[in-house]
Order: structure tokens, then sequence, then C-alpha cells
């Protein structure tokens, strides 16, 4: 049987300026050629740089580039794998306050929770329904997202706007 490839992207949200040579190396490691990344300043974060690489390769290669790039101090990154006809994509998230996140999604992108994992939310809930919506928040990897959102919309061309409180 033929090897299933997938593609995804790497987004490098913010990296100290002397890691962006080291995370090239990594990502082009992983997936077995040289890479050179398009970088640019991080406008949220001072002295920060952000990318982003798209990748094709076998299926898993998403694992393998979140695995390739974790550990690294003051990095925030999101790896993407989109599904094929024969697996399902995955998303990977790390911030380093929050360490990394995996989730499987679907076709559109969306995240998808087992229903184990669904299971093991009611029963920590215990019948609270606060409690069952911070076990999902969880499991949607929510904090990840929102620490993340910043840096995903800053471009040399948008101005950032924190809104801590709105309504």
């Amino acid at each position: 049987m033929a090897t299933a490839y997938a593609r995804g992207v790497v987004f490098i949200h913010s990296a100290p300026r002397a890691l962006c040579p080291h995370l090239e190396w990594a990502v082009g490691r992983a997936i077995g050629r040289a890479v050179n990344f398009d970088w640019s300043d991080q406008p949220v974060l001072d002295g920060a740089r952000r990318a982003e690489f798209y990748w094709d390769g076998p299926v898993g290669t998403g694992a393998v580039l979140a695995t390739a790039i974790r550990g690294w101090e003051h990095l925030r990154f999101e790896v993407t794998e989109d599904p094929t006809p024969r697996s399902d994509g995955g998303r990977w998230l790390h911030t380093p306050d929050l360490g990394i996140h995996y989730a499987q999604t679907d076709a559109a992108g969306n995240i998808v929770i087992g229903e184990d994992r669904i299971r093991y939310a009611m029963e920590i809930a215990a019948g609270s329904a606060t409690e069952l919506q911070r076990e999902l928040d969880i499991a949607l990897g929510s904090a990840w997202d929102e620490e993340l959102e910043p840096f995903r919309h800053a471009s040399d061309d948008a101005r950032v706007v924190w809104l801590h409180k709105v309504g």
C-alpha cells in the first residue's frame, strides 16, 4: 500500500531571534530537507520573530514537527496537519506557560473531542455545569487559543488591540 501524504503549516508565533536558525534546522531535520523560513518581526512581543512554513510529507509529519520544536523556552508555535481520506487531521499548540496541547481535527479544521474524553469530563464534573465547562475548555485547548490569538493576528500591517474586558 502506498504511503499516505498529508500537508500542513508550522506557525512560529513568537521566537527569540537567536532561536530562529535552530528552528529551521529542527524542522528541516524532521522533514528530511533543508528549509528557510521567511522571518518577520512579531509586534506583540519586542525582539521576537514570527514565520509560517507550509509542509507536506507522510501522514504523521505534524506530530514529528511538533516534537522537533517543542521544549524551547520562550517559543510559541502551532503545527497543523490537514486530514486525508485515510487519516484525521491534528493541531499542536505550544506556549511557554502552558506547554503543548494536541487536538484531533476534522475536514473543516474543527476540533473533534472523542467520546472517552467527553465521558471523562462528565465524570469529573459530577453534575456541575461550571466544572463541565472547565473540562471541555481544557479538551478544546481554550487557554492555548486565548494566549496565542494576539500573536496570530499581529503583523507588520495590523495594529495590535488588546481587549481585556468587553461588555
